[in-house]
């Protein structure tokens, strides 16, 4: 039976969304830039305009409130990837595509790489406790399977390629690239982000991945 809500009622539901929205952006910055061992609650209150007392109603302490942002950052990813249809386009394309937005992503989002480093320092703890992680990122690993099998049959792709290790590639090439970029432009002496070098970066992943697959 469905739920009768007054509108009052579903005016507190809005209003309480509305605080764990805010607190959860507050939160990401305060997390990006501090990690989570320098992050600080009054900092987080400070930042989104509200009582400290609130964020520990919501979400109990600062290792929930971690959890809780890469949970979010995950489903920021996870959805806008889904936008991208890839069962709908031909196998190749949308591998290309889909190397195309991780690098676009990581671009436009670098607090979501360091949110990701924060995790990785405390051996990801909070992913391993997190069931929700898990069920936000299998669909994807799903779609890159069916990807990668409609192209085996029809012939353009090669066969036995696991899907999460083509993934961690995938990602793995744009992330190390891009989070290592000012070590790597001091040591070779090339601006690695300038709008060139990005660009020949993404036709480098985008020929490698597609070169490893192809029949």
């Amino acid at each position: 039976m469905a739920r009768e809500t007054s509108p009052g009622g579903e005016e507190r539901l809005r209003d309480a969304d509305r605080s764990q929205n805010t607190i959860l952006a507050a939160a990401r910055d305060e997390f990006a830039e501090y990690g989570l061992g320098g992050a600080r609650m009054d900092r987080i209150a400070e930042r989104a305009g509200l009582n400290k007392r609130l964020i520990y109603y919501y979400f109990e302490d600062k290792e929930k409130l971690f959890q809780a942002v890469l949970e979010q950052a995950y489903r920021d990813i996870r959805e806008q990837e889904a936008q991208l249809h890839l069962l709908d386009l031909e196998p190749a394309t949308a591998v290309r595509r889909l190397i195309e937005f991780t690098w676009d992503y990581y671009l436009a989002h670098p607090e979501f790489m360091t949110l990701l480093n924060s995790a990785n320092l405390h051996k990801a703890r909070h992913l391993a406790e997190s069931k929700r992680a898990r069920e936000l990122n299998s669909p994807l690993i799903e779609t890159l399977a069916g990807v990668l099998e409609r192209g085996r049959r029809e012939g353009s792709f090669r066969g036995g390629v696991d899907p999460v290790q083509l993934y961690v590639s995938i990602a793995g090439m744009a992330y190390f690239y891009l989070s290592n970029n000012y070590t790597l432009s001091a040591i070779f002496g090339r601006d690695l982000m300038a709008p060139k070098a990005r660009s020949e970066r993404l036709s480098h992943m985008t020929e490698v991945i597609l070169g490893y697959l192809s029949r």
